[in-house]
């Protein structure tokens, strides 16, 4: 029965989801002409009623923990962990700041959810050395012009039993070349909404983002960054799990 109503409970999750993305793509129209930082900032105040309304509806809402360690005037790098795509839901629209996510080109060629993909992005194809070189300086450019960038530095979804993966350099360089903070977030429960390895499967399940205080980048190389951050997170996500299970 269990299996039953996580395939039924997915397809109105699709259903909905479709509903909901083409009713707000009508309100992200703007997004089509506005330059930025405008156009982000529009998708952003867009994207948190779209995805209240869409995880509302599938019985996910999310509820967000420290808010106050993003102070006003300042634009940090986010990193989160990833076990699944609906990280990209809860992160993106429910973090305080105007901000867009490191994101898969591959996934930027699905038809509508392509455009709404892009408006909220910097896209980087992880196999090619010119892409990942050209998205870096995409990073660079949204956090001067004053908005946050958030980054997955697992950089695939975590199926492994542990924490985290291992984390990727970009984000700590990312840090250490512009001198910007970062702010770590850890996720809850998306793992079990959606499952790795599960073809059309969904569970309702209230999803927690626990924002942890800013890692100060000065006087750090980026390896030492990594290292401190990766720490944080892994030892929040222990404390917590059961808390917010």
């Amino acid at each position: 029965m269990k299996k039953i109503f996580r395939a039924v409970w997915a397809l109105w999750g699709f259903i909905f989801f479709v509903v909901t993305i083409l009713t707000a793509l009508l309100f992200m129209t703007p997004c089509f002409v506005l330059k930025e930082p405008a156009k982000t900032k529009w998708f952003h105040k867009v994207s948190k009623v779209w995805m209240t309304v869409f995880l509302g509806g599938v019985g996910c809402p999310v509820t967000v923990l420290g808010k106050e360690h993003f102070k006003a005037g300042q634009n940090y790098i986010v990193v989160c962990n990833h076990n699944s795509f609906f990280d990209i839901f809860a992160a993106t629209p429910f973090l305080p700041n105007p901000n867009k996510s490191i994101a898969k080109a591959s996934l930027a060629k699905i038809p509508v959810f392509a455009w709404v993909y892009g408006f909220g992005s910097v896209l980087v194809d992880r196999k090619n050395s010119n892409s990942r070189s050209s998205s870096f300086q995409q990073m660079k450019h949204v956090l001067d012009m004053g908005l946050d960038m958030v980054i997955y530095p697992e950089g695939t979804r975590n199926k492994t039993n542990n924490p985290l993966k291992e984390f990727y350099n970009g984000a700590f360089r990312l840090s250490a070349d512009t001198g910007k903070p970062i702010i770590p977030v850890v996720i809850f429960n998306t793992r079990k909404i959606l499952p790795a390895g599960e073809m059309f499967a969904l569970s309702p399940h209230r999803i927690y983002l626990q924002i942890l205080p800013q890692v100060d980048p000065q006087h750090k190389k980026a390896a030492e960054l990594k290292e401190e951050v990766f720490n944080k997170m892994w030892n929040a996500y222990e404390a917590n799990e059961k808390k917010f299970a």
